[in-house]
């Protein structure tokens, strides 16, 4: 039935918490607010990502900057500078696959041709080890635009070089890929590593998996 797997990059196939954790504590060190919680400051950036996601494009770097600027603003935090969103994109080469991952993609590479989907420069999903190549390359800076909206997917769609109905996505955010995807006709995988509940707001997928693995009994393998 399918012919193309996509896949979300980070938080999908890179364990990306630990370096969320250590990049935003960094910051926070670095403006003297060592005091605010690293994993609720990120989670509010990365809030802020989102919505602007759906803007006119901008690249994921100046997207990042803007974002910590509202960061900033939120927690109350004063001198703290967008640049030093750097911390956190010099990072990117110490993420980590998921156990599950290179296994998983060895085994579907046999049968099936394979794309990564990702929110992302270009520049900075070329310094994330991920340890082997895929057949399509879909990121925001290719596509103009971001999954939210539709732009990031009706890129894939249109480079896919196979119907909608043949292709399955897998990724990690309701908020993005399901937000995204679902709306266009694709069939959705939601790779849930956290076991969190699916907001009411959110159009259901069509699978929920605890990780990539899980994707080998759906494809008949």
């Amino acid at each position: 039935m399918y012919k193309l797997l996509s896949f979300d990059v980070y938080g999908t196939l890179i364990n990306t918490p630990p370096i969320n954790v250590k990049a935003f504590r960094l910051i926070l060190e670095q403006v003297g607010a060592s005091n605010i919680d690293a994993l609720a400051f990120y989670q509010f950036w990365e809030s802020r990502n989102i919505v602007h996601y759906r803007e006119p494009y901008r690249s994921y770097r100046e997207i990042g900057k803007l974002s910590l600027e509202e960061a900033f603003e939120n927690f109350g935090i004063v001198g703290g500078t967008a640049d030093l969103i750097e911390r956190y994109f010099e990072l990117f080469p110490e993420m980590r696959l998921y156990p599950d991952v290179l296994p998983t993609l060895e085994r579907l590479a046999a049968r099936y041709r394979l794309a990564v989907v990702s929110n992302i420069d270009d520049d900075l999903l070329g310094a994330t080890r991920l340890y082997r190549e895929f057949d399509l390359v879909c990121t925001a800076e290719r596509a103009g635009g971001y999954k939210p909206d539709g732009t990031l997917f009706r890129y894939l769609i249109a480079n896919a070089g196979v119907g909608v109905p043949e292709i399955l996505h897998s990724g990690q955010s309701q908020f993005t890929d399901m937000v995204g995807g679902k709306p266009l006709g694709l069939t959705v995988c939601w790779i849930n590593r956290r076991g969190i509940d699916l907001h009411s707001s959110v159009p259901p997928p069509d699978h929920v998996f605890p990780g990539i693995r899980s994707l080998l009994p759906l494809v008949g393998m």
